[in-house]
């Protein structure tokens, strides 16, 4: 099978069901920035940081696949002719929005309590969380945009959510891990 197919060459691409649209089509917009979203946590995972948090990556990245999966999937062709679902075993559950708000919770039990805004940087690897973050949020809000549009699974715009949250904590445990300054925004006066 070759890596080039050439039927992209006029600025169209297939959903999966086969439904083509145009390369800038909203539902390509979603699930792109998810793909891209995917490639910042793996430059994370890449990091020298705990082991245990090189797992979750794993999970989440396997877990963003399946978000690109449903995003990629028209609700027209989300049943087959035999009436089977097309993505048979795949989609999001409450239990992987649980697991990201139980690491949120373990990790925020060793972290001070939030009293200002704190603005990215300090060390090259929690830069690299704040930027996976904003890219997250990004993909939520195309996948909302997406919603307003056509429907599509509550749980993948739920599961976007808190894993900016997740984000937005590992950066802050990482700091404290990695003993990097966390520089307060203090507003002018």
């Amino acid at each position: 099978m070759k890596v080039y197919t050439k039927t992209g060459d006029t600025g169209t691409t297939a959903l999966f069901g086969g439904t083509r649209v145009p390369k800038h089509h909203i539902r390509i917009e979603s699930y792109g920035t998810v793909d891209e979203l995917n490639s910042h946590i793996g430059l994370i995972r890449d990091q020298n940081i705990d082991t245990h948090y090189k797992e979750v990556l794993i999970e989440v990245q396997d877990r963003l696949f399946t978000v690109g999966a449903v995003l990629a999937t028209p609700p027209e062709k989300e049943t087959l002719k035999s009436g089977e679902k097309r993505l048979q075993n795949l989609g999001i559950l409450e239990s992987d929005v649980e697991f990201l708000e139980n690491e949120i919770d373990t990790m925020e039990e060793a972290l001070p309590p939030m009293t200002h805004f704190v603005l990215p940087g300090g060390h090259t690897t929690v830069s690299y969380c704040h930027i996976a973050r904003c890219v997250c949020r990004r993909a939520e809000r195309l996948s909302v945009h997406l919603n307003d549009i056509e429907p599509t699974d509550e749980l993948v715009i739920k599961y976007l959510n808190r894993l900016s949250d997740y984000l937005f904590v590992l950066a802050r445990k990482l700091s404290l891990d990695l003993d990097a300054d966390e520089v307060k925004w203090i507003p002018r006066k």
